[in-house]
């Protein structure tokens, strides 16, 4: 089992169920979908005023559709369940006038057949419960309409696919189904969370629909940053015009509500070298935000960044920007850091990875740019 990273302490073992794939919308060829709350669904049931004392396990299987006690009792444990907004046992006795709140990893509409195929995969960390991804450039997270394989989901699918053909087969056992509980986009790279079990998925999921999943970007974007850090609000929902689009919305319109924080790590004359931390996760949000304060990230072709957007007219500048924007056929984005806490333990794991390769050489391209504009010192 690859570790390349350990806790402090040992993890207990236990019997894993397979890991499932939840509710993951259909995308068009070419689409790719970043973190959304369409992985999540939230429930409020408010106790009737007549009702009589029941387990809060039972109360809650017997109003929510097709969801078995050990998925109830799951999502209890890792305090995706509230009372009054406390968190509570399974055997907590529901009471007249009590509101409980339940948020679990959505059902699938509709399945797909996933087929484990042997794509290689860049693990940063694996342990019982939960698998570190640093994701390639051009492949997407799971299948969709226009992709029906070749996907993350697919090559995860091959890689526990001895781990779960070993294990009893148990209520909730869905083999070659990976848990995913968010995504990035496919020609983004970085990491990502795989939930292994069905615990682990409940629990995740949990911590990216309140937001306290720790996810931190680097980004190459156009134009020279005002100031040394900022935030940006706006709503964002789809582009009426193009579907295929995301649009920052004004307050109150359409869209849903997102926020992402930015810090300035390098400048460039033409381009910044930023830091983002999300404090949401909606689709395309990095790059709709950035574009629409007039910083469109570098090399993006679905949002005008594969264009020379700042600079000079010098022939020599375009030929420059064009080299770089070969060596960088795609939105200058990578998902560098993710902490949550972690299921089994309760502890608080980080992990980070390296800028890929392309972005390292576009950046040091632009790095070389400024030294010579500066000239001998």
């Amino acid at each position: 089992m690859n570790q390349k990273r350990q806790f402090s302490d040992d993890m207990p073992q236990k019997d894993l169920p397979g890991p499932t794939s939840h509710d993951l919308p259909e995308q068009e060829e070419g689409e790719d979908l970043q973190t959304g709350d369409d992985f999540f669904e939230r429930h409020e049931i408010v106790a009737d005023p007549k009702q009589g004392q029941i387990r809060l396990d039972k109360f809650l299987i017997d109003r929510l559709a097709n969801r078995s006690r050990n998925k109830v009792q799951n999502a209890i444990r890792a305090g995706s369940v509230k009372v009054d907004d406390q968190e509570v046992k399974p055997n907590y006795k529901v009471k007249p006038g009590n509101i409980i709140t339940i948020v679990l990893p959505k059902s699938l509409e509709e399945v797909y057949d996933i087929t484990p195929q042997n794509i290689p995969l860049d693990i940063v960390y694996e342990d019982e419960d939960v698998l570190i991804i640093n994701k390639p450039y051009k492949l997407a997270v799971h299948p969709g309409v226009g992709i029906p394989n070749g996907t993350l989901v697919n090559a995860v699918a091959w890689h526990l696919k001895e781990q779960f053909e070993k294990l009893p087969v148990k209520e909730g056992n869905e083999p070659n189904r990976a848990g995913i509980v968010h995504r990035i986009d496919k020609d983004t790279t970085g990491l990502m969370v795989i939930a292994k079990n069905e615990f682990s998925m409940t629990h995740l999921a949990k911590q990216f629909y309140y937001h306290t999943i720790e996810r931190r970007y680097q980004a190459l974007v156009w134009g020279d940053m005002e100031g040394d850090s900022g935030k940006i609000e706006g709503n964002i929902g789809r582009n009426p015009n193009d579907r295929r689009l995301f649009m920052v919305f004004p307050e109150g319109e359409d869209g849903k509500w997102a926020v992402t924080h930015w810090r300035v790590i390098e400048r460039f004359y033409y381009c910044t070298l930023i830091e983002c931390q999300l404090e949401t996760g909606r689709t395309h949000q990095i790059r709709v935000h950035l574009k629409s304060i007039g910083h469109t990230l570098f090399g993006d072709p679905r949002y005008g960044g594969n264009q020379i957007l700042k600079g000079t007219l010098h022939a020599r500048y375009k030929q420059f920007v064009e080299n770089c924007l070969e060596l960088l056929p795609r939105q200058a984005l990578h998902a560098k850091v993710l902490g949550f806490i972690h299921p089994r333990t309760g502890k608080h794991v980080r992990f980070e990875s390296e800028l890929p390769d392309d972005m390292k050489s576009v950046i040091e391209r632009w790095r070389t740019y400024v030294d010579a504009r500066k000239g001998p010192v």
